[in-house]
């Protein structure tokens, strides 16, 4: 029997290059592109110190290479490896799946954190330098989901995938809504669906100014993130009775 998950990955409808029409302007690309590698280049400089210092705090911890790759599917379709902070112990790709639910027994001690803060994902910023990825945009996802997107859902292709956007802010705290178990199946009943429904709202609607309000926006929802978390571990407040939520 075929599940939920290879259902929706069987379910491809053809390989015709991404519709170029809807396609913002050459000139405003362009101007992207410009703003993302002056932005990288300054944040990569910036932020050198705490590269050096998160990777310290890797290699001290646990075993293994510093920095994550894998492939995900980036502009027209052309696959690409994302580069992370490792936050999993060494060889973790091999010890269970490419998805990572709640409580994974695979993510360090230290990983945990960078998770949590997102600061895994500084890295990426070589990618945006790279010209793979854009600091605003679609995020990239593995390739056998991207490989059943609809024509229309195929827009998404036409833009570089972002380190930030809409979709991001909106899952990010996407691990703590994937149960380990059949994590396939329940990313693509769950979660799938809307995050490409949300990236392909923003490559239809975009702007430069939309992006730099979500580049100034991803600090707040990572600190409601960070302070939600420390919410649950210190809380401040005696929790009402089951099944009550606070006001």
């Amino acid at each position: 029997m075929t599940s939920r998950a290879e259902a929706f990955i069987i379910e491809a409808v053809g390989t015709e290059p991404p519709d170029q029409k809807d396609d913002a302007s050459v000139g405003r690309k362009y101007v992207k592109r410009a703003f993302d590698l002056v932005g990288a280049t300054a944040a990569l400089i910036v932020l050198s110190p705490a590269f050096a210092l998160i990777a310290f705090l890797i290699k001290l911890t646990s075993p293994g290479p510093v920095f994550f790759r894998q492939e995900r599917t980036g502009e027209n379709g052309k696959p690409f490896f994302i580069l992370k902070f490792r936050t999993m112990v060494k060889d973790a790709p091999q010890l269970g799946p490419d998805l990572t639910g709640a409580g994974d027994p695979r993510i360090t001690r230290v990983g945990n954190f960078l998770r949590v803060t997102k600061l895994d994902e500084l890295p990426n910023l070589v990618n945006v330098v790279r010209g793979e990825m854009s600091l605003v945009g679609p995020r990239p996802d593995l390739p056998r989901f991207m490989s059943a997107l609809t024509l229309e859902q195929r827009k998404i292709l036409t833009f570089r995938p972002g380190i930030t956007g809409p979709t991001q802010i909106r899952y990010v705290a996407e691990e703590e809504l994937l149960s380990p178990v059949n994590i396939d199946e329940n990313y693509v009943d769950n979660i799938l669906a809307d995050k490409l429904a949300s990236d392909l709202s923003y490559v239809s609607n975009w702007s430069l100014a939309e992006d730099l309000l979500l580049i100034l926006y991803t600090p707040v929802a990572l600190l409601y993130k960070v302070f939600g978390r420390a919410a649950k571990l210190f809380p401040l407040y005696r929790a009402g009775p089951p099944g009550k939520r606070a006001k």
